[in-house]
Formats: C-alpha cells, structure tokens, sequence
C-alpha cells in the first residue's frame, strides 16, 4: 500500500532521527583503518542529542556527550606505531566495534586522473600486483562524488594491501606509501580521494576561494562560463553526435577497423568536476580532521590552459592553507611537477611548472620534480614508481629525518649576468651538478630584445654557465621551457633539475 506523501515524509523523518540516534561511525573510521601515530588522533561520530559516548583502543578510554545535533567527538592521546591489530570501540546506548585497526603512518593522496590512475595501469603492473603483498599497507578509497555544500560522511572503506585488492589503489599513492612502508618499518594508511579530469577549484573550500583576492579575476572568469554554458543545447548536440558515432563504430566494426572516439556527455563531466568547490564539498570535508601525517597532491593538467595556468600558485596556496587551517594542523605536503608531455599549443605546462615551483615558499612544502618521466602522447605516463619514490625521498627525509642521497632535483638559487655569460645557482645539488648522457642541454638565452637563442651551458664550481656568441649582453635564461623539452640536468643523486626561467616576460 502506498502512503499519502505527507506520512511518508513523517515516516522517513522518524526513520532518519531513529538512525542518528544510535551510535555512528562515519566511513573512515572502519575495519582495518590506520591511525595516525604520535599524534592526537580525533575520533567522532554522532549519537541521540546529549547522549554520552565512550570510545576506548589499547587501554585508553576518552568520554564525549553528542550535541544538539547529534555530533560528538573525542581526541585519543598519542599512539604509538604498531602492526598489532586493534580493536575501537565506540559505546553509548548501542555500541560499535571497528576491527583490525593498526596504528602508523597516515597520508592523504588527492588531486586528478594520474593521482587517480590505479596501479592496474601502472608500469609492470602484473609483477606489481602479484608482489603486492603487504598486510600492514591499507588503502582507503573515498568513493562519493561532490556536493554542493561540506558533508559530514562520505563513502568507501579501507582495504588491505594484497594482490587482490592492490591493482585499484592509486599507483602514485601506493609507490609512495611503499617506500614509507619499507624504510620506516610501521604500518601505513592511504586515503585517496581524487578525481580524473577535475581542476584545483574544485579541491578548494568555496569560503578560501572567496577571500583570496589573488583569484576573484579567476573566478568571476569562471562565473561567465558557467552562466554562458546552455545545458539543453549541449545535451542536445551530444545526442547527435552520440548518435553519429554509434553508427561510425557500427561501420567500423563490419569493417574490422579502429572506431572512433565517443563523444563524452558535457552535463556529465561539469557534474564530475563539482564547479567551485564541490569536490573539496563531497570528498575532503568528510576526511576532517582525520590525524594524519601528510598528504601529496598530483594535479595540475586541467589547469594548464594559458589563460588559467598563471593562477596556479595561488590556487595551490590557497588549497595547503585552507587544508591546513581546517585540519588545524600544518602537515607537511608535497606536489608532483607536471612532467614532460607534447600537449600543444592549447597547453601551457611550463607556466604551470613554474607556478609549482614558486610554491615551494610556502612551509614544510616539497615538489617531486618529474620531468624526464614524461611520455609524449601519453597524459598518463606509466612510471608511477619512480613518482612515488621521489614523493617518499622527500618525506623521510624532511618529515621523519632519515638520511637519503637527496630529497629534491636541483632548484634555481639565484644568477648572475657576469659580461657576456649568465652565471646559474642551484641548490640541491646533492653530489654535484651532473650533465646526464653528455653535455649539458635545454639551456635557451635572450639579451634585451627577447630573442631566444640555443645556449651552450657547462658546468663549472658547482654552477652552470651559459652563453652563445651571438648573444653579447644576456638579459634572461630559461631551462626546459616547453611542454616537451629535451633537458638533462641533474644532480649526483639521480634526481633531475626543475624548469625554470630568469625572467618574468610575458
């Protein structure tokens, strides 16, 4: 029998208040989830209004009454790493038991389709996978997609680290979280929230956005896309050319040709992409403040149109201090450095590189620099271990202080223009300067009319030197300065140097 609307709608209340009043968990706090050791870590939950809720893991109990709203929460005092499983408990009027809990390292992974990219897909993924057997490794995948304002909850669950599960965790995230795992010795929890295809606002809080006046030409920019985007006439010329294409593949298949590319629905992917802050909404709200011990961001190629890539440190900026703030913690993080790919003019890599490596001013910041890992036609290059080695040579040896031939490529430390040549500074330059596989090139000089010019560049003391005969009077250098550049400056570690520019034309 069908209810009348307005006691099904009184039905569905009752049944909602009746599921707030029990003891709840939300998803990241579930079986074989990692606490974050040495740290005090949050736990919360919600509860019927003004009930008291005790939360108890290895001998150590905190107490916490829910508010008007059903919300409670409790700090657990510092925990110390350990493989051995765990059970957490949360009891009021009913209780809840998490199994399998291990306490260790935490890091949260997020940013666009490479942070995305799972290890199925990664370099010798069949020999990933089939070694893949790591028991004290947990991945937490954040399923849910955005939304227009924070929630509270969202879905997905942990899972261990075996050749079952292995092939759907992130590949960046798990080579990094590997080599924490092998070095440090503890337990390591992984929560990837990322999204293929999305741009950095919508990983930012829409409050962050708003008060950063370095983005509101960016934003108001976006306003007019939005408001100038006709929804039934893209769903209509979709259709048709889904339409088109069903039979082109259709003439292809009878011909035992290559079909051609679906078109992809335009509702649909402004959907996925969440619009100002929708996915920070759907998909890193729901984390806070979950204890962690950092996180690592590879993003960037949805923003790498001219007209947007010159916003990226700003953005970037603005996403580490709104995290941070609402962590209310200054954990470390770290990017990856857009690598080298020949995208084309509609493509300005290189701007975005540079805003990158301008936001390694903000502190207890790393950049994994990664250009000579790139492929050319390939948005989504396979060496995903070498990626998440660099990330890891960073964090040990910055955030756990363990000793590694470098945590960084080279990095511009200043120039000197001394007659006719340019004198180039790096630091990082563990183990000296290095011209990998023969002499020093990617090296480009310009005096005062900006006429770029190829420049011989040696090594010298621990600087590179750059000049060419026709260029009496240098003004500028740059060092890798194309989507796909050919570069080979690196340092004695292995690690190569970061594009770069001395000058600031336009």
């Amino acid at each position: 029998m069908k209810l009348p609307p307005h006691i099904a709608f009184a039905f569905s209340i009752a049944f909602v208040c009746a599921a707030r009043a029990e003891v709840k968990l939300p998803a990241i706090f579930s079986d074989h989830m990692v606490l974050q050791a040495d740290m005090p870590a949050p736990v919360w939950g919600w509860a019927e209004p003004g009930e008291e809720v005790t939360v108890s893991i290895t001998g150590q109990t905190q107490t916490a009454k829910a508010d008007a709203n059903g919300k409670w929460s409790v700090k657990l005092g510092k925990l110390k790493a350990s493989a051995e499983p765990q059970t957490l408990t949360a009891k009021g009027k009913n209780a809840r038991a998490v199994q399998d809990v291990l306490v260790g390292e935490v890091w949260l992974g997020s940013g666009q389709s490479n942070m995305a990219l799972q290890v199925a897909r990664a370099k010798n993924a069949p020999e990933e996978i089939a070694t893949a057997q790591f028991p004290a490794m947990r991945m937490f995948t954040v399923r849910s997609g955005p939304a227009a304002s924070a929630q509270e909850d969202c879905q997905g669950s942990w899972q261990v680290c075996d050749p079952k599960n292995a092939p759907l965790f992130s590949a960046a995230l798990y080579f990094f979280g590997r080599e924490l795992h092998k070095t440090l010795g503890v337990p390591v929890g992984m929560i990837n929230s990322s999204v293929g295809g999305t741009p950095i606002e919508s990983w930012i809080s829409p409050e962050a956005q708003k008060r950063s006046p370095e983005l509101q030409k960016y934003l108001e920019t976006q306003r007019k896309t939005d408001a100038a985007f006709n929804a039934d006439a893209a769903k209509a010329k979709y259709e048709r050319d889904l339409a088109k294409w069903k039979e082109a593949a259709e003439k292809a298949k009878v011909a035992g040709t290559k079909p051609p590319v679906a078109p992809r629905d335009p509702i649909a992917l402004r959907e996925k992409k969440g619009n100002i802050g929708g996915l920070f909404n759907g998909k890193i709200a729901p984390l806070i403040p979950y204890a962690m011990g950092g996180a690592i961001w590879y993003q960037g190629e949805a923003n790498s149109a001219p007209t947007k890539a010159p916003f990226y440190h700003h953005q970037l900026t603005a996403l580490i201090a709104d995290w941070r703030t609402r962590w209310g913690d200054e954990f470390p993080f770290a990017w990856v450095q857009l690598p080298n790919f020949d995208g084309g003019e509609v493509r300005d890599w290189p701007t975005v590189r540079e805003e990158m490596l301008k936001t390694l001013n903000v502190p207890k910041t790393g950049m994994a620099i990664t250009i000579d890992i790139g492929e050319q036609k390939n948005i989504h290059p396979q060496n995903k271990q070498e990626v998440g080695r660099r990330l890891a040579l960073w964090a040990l040896g910055t955030v756990y202080g363990r000793k590694v031939a470098a945590i960084s490529g080279p990095l511009p430390a200043g120039h000197e223009i001394r007659g006719s040549e340019v004198v180039l500074k790096f630091q990082h330059a563990d183990g000296g300067l290095v011209a990998k596989g023969g002499e020093l090139k990617g090296f480009v000089i310009a005096g005062e009319d900006r006429q770029w010019k190829p420049a011989q560049a040696k090594i010298d003391d621990g600087k590179v030197i750059v000049s060419n005969p026709d260029v009496k009077q240098p003004a500028a250098v740059r060092y890798a300065w194309a989507n796909w550049p050919e570069c080979n400056l690196y340092n004695g570690a292995g690690l190569p140097a970061s594009p770069f520019r001395t000058d600031d034309w336009k």
